[in-house]
């Protein structure tokens, strides 16, 4: 069985993704606490972290996170935040997807593969004191 579904919803999810890309950690908190799922996820199977986290907005990776969001939710081609970040070169989330608890060795290519593909020594070490 299969629903059509609601325009406003559509509407409601393409505005907290768009929040999500541009880095709106206040806005997406309050969606989130207002009820909308913290791993919510687009088409693609981008979680709002994922785009948080590609885009480079730390603070709105951290919100996320705060609410409950899984930092190594990995989307529909296997790749997770923490390697997105490592691959954009994006320190300060990559930060904070740690603290928030990311496993460098999750998805394809993990976080910790992408930063040995790309030379990144000083994640390589940081990867592996955790």
């Amino acid at each position: 069985m299969s629903e059509t579904p609601d325009p406003e919803v559509i509407e409601l999810a393409s505005k907290v993704f768009d929040l999500a890309r541009t880095g709106d950690a206040d806005a997406l908190a309050a969606y989130v606490d207002a009820g909308v799922p913290a791993n919510l996820t687009n088409d693609k199977g981008d979680s709002l972290v994922m785009l948080a986290a590609y885009h480079g907005h730390a603070a709105a990776v951290s919100a996320l996170l705060a609410r409950g969001a899984d930092a190594d939710r990995a989307n529909d081609r296997v790749q997770t935040p923490l390697a997105g970040a490592v691959f954009k070169g994006e320190d300060a989330v990559v930060r904070a997807l740690l603290d928030g608890g990311a496993n460098p060795e999750a998805g394809t290519p993990s976080a910790l593969d992408t930063a040995r593909m790309f030379g990144k020594a000083e994640l390589v070490e940081l990867f592996g004191s955790r």
